[in-house]
């Protein structure tokens, strides 16, 4: 018997576990990789971080190859070379014992995470859907939030259980088998029209075909919609980042230790319920608006935060603040798709996805340059809302207006 659910939503499914994995064993994963090894080893955190921070720009450096390579080949290629990388990386880390030799294990896992975060799953998941291309994203790379609540207290359970060593193991070996024969099995179609299918399931050369987006790209219009939004969710996620990776110290020194801990996980669970929220509403709203509407939320919470330092403002900021996360690290990819369509997007913002995660990955050591010259976290924030500020400038004033 045929099956009556269209299998873009197959593909999803699976693009949700992939995030799942690669947000837990990749960005978020990388603070137990920190923790891990310093204690294993004695190392400093510098010397551990600055490999971290190579791969971060390694990840970033791959966005636009990866991009042409999906847009030539289809997602199954890339995607199963970046789970092998990245499961290589995991192990390989468990496996050192010099420091110098961290920095190929990062790379490896620079190049999984390349493959198997936002541009991979975005345009894994682009081909499928004209309608729900909106949503179909958002919850793809909802399994980004289930990578940071489950994903990485089972990575620190095991690595706590097992050891350093043959916890990595286990955990390299496992993603393999999970994600390898998910990969090959579901993401073995380019899109419905090797199904003989329409996007979002339909019969091609149908009445009712989806409506198209307000604002797409023609060669006059492309080079100022592609570069004003990148731009906006690069300078927006270089404040974004950093505030993530200093929001512990941050929060320590009005909430301490166990306070700023609860504080965070608070946040986290916020960004979940934001991401559900826009899985709801965003095909239907103009997605440029949206993005700003966060992107002034992130900045009038961290005006405030700056502005009035104190344990209720942290709090409150922080939780506001959470809840625009989801919203900025999903939306890019929605703007690029519904500005230039599913046949261009791959290679399209696999040159955004590259500038933006540049920009990134220098977040956390921007904001700890800038807390060392500043002296302390306020007026930090208050430079951050100044970035943020504009960023929602930038993606406001892209669409040239009439």
């Amino acid at each position: 018997m045929k099956s009556k659910i269209f299998y873009g939503w197959r593909v999803v499914a699976a693009c949700f576990i992939v995030a799942c994995f690669s947000w837990g064993l990749g960005l978020f994963g990388s603070s137990v990789y920190l923790q891990a090894v310093t204690t294993a080893h004695g190392w400093s955190i510098s010397q551990v971080s600055s490999a971290i921070t190579v791969f971060l720009l390694v990840s970033a450096a791959g966005q636009s190859a990866l991009g042409r390579s999906i847009a030539r080949h289809g997602p199954r290629p890339a995607l199963l070379v970046g789970t092998v990388c990245m499961c290589c990386g995991v192990v390989a880390i468990s496996l050192v014992d010099r420091p110098w030799q961290l920095y190929p294990c990062f790379v490896f896992l620079g190049i999984g995470w390349a493959t198997l975060s936002t541009t991979g799953i975005s345009a894994t998941v682009a081909p499928w859907f004209e309608r729900y291309q909106g949503r179909s994203i958002t919850l793809a790379i909802m399994g980004a939030s289930f990578g940071a609540i489950l994903g990485v207290p089972a990575l620190l359970y095991t690595v706590d259980r097992l050891g350093l060593r043959a916890g990595l193991c286990t955990a390299g070996v496992f993603t393999a088998v999970v994600l390898l024969p998910l990969i090959a099995g579901v993401l073995r179609y380019r899109g419905p029209a090797d199904l003989g299918l329409a996007r979002d399931g339909g019969v091609p050369g149908a009445d009712g075909a989806p409506e198209r987006a307000k604002h797409i790209a023609t060669p006059e219009n492309r080079r100022r919609l592609l570069w004003s939004t990148t731009l906006a969710f690069a300078l927006t996620l270089l404040a974004q980042i950093g505030f993530i990776a200093h929001h512990v110290a941050l929060a320590d020194q009005f909430l301490g230790k166990f306070g700023a801990g609860l504080l965070v996980s608070a946040t986290g669970a916020v960004t979940l319920f934001g991401r559900l929220y826009l899985a709801k509403i965003v095909d239907g709203a103009p997605v440029r608006r949206l993005a700003c509407e966060a992107m002034i939320a992130q900045l009038g919470a961290l005006l405030a935060i700056g502005l009035f330092p104190s344990a209720t403002t942290l709090i409150v900021g922080s939780l506001i603040y959470g809840f625009a996360i989801g919203h900025v690290t999903t939306l890019s990819p929605i703007v690029v798709r519904r500005e230039f369509g599913a046949e261009a997007f791959a290679k399209v913002y696999g040159t955004a996805a590259t500038f933006i995660q540049f920009f990134s990955a220098c977040g956390p050591a921007f904001i700890g340059y800038l807390h060392e010259r500043l002296g302390s976290y306020p007026p930090v924030l208050l430079v951050s809302a100044g970035i943020t500020a504009l960023g929602c400038a930038s993606l406001y004033l892209g669409p040239k207006r009439e």
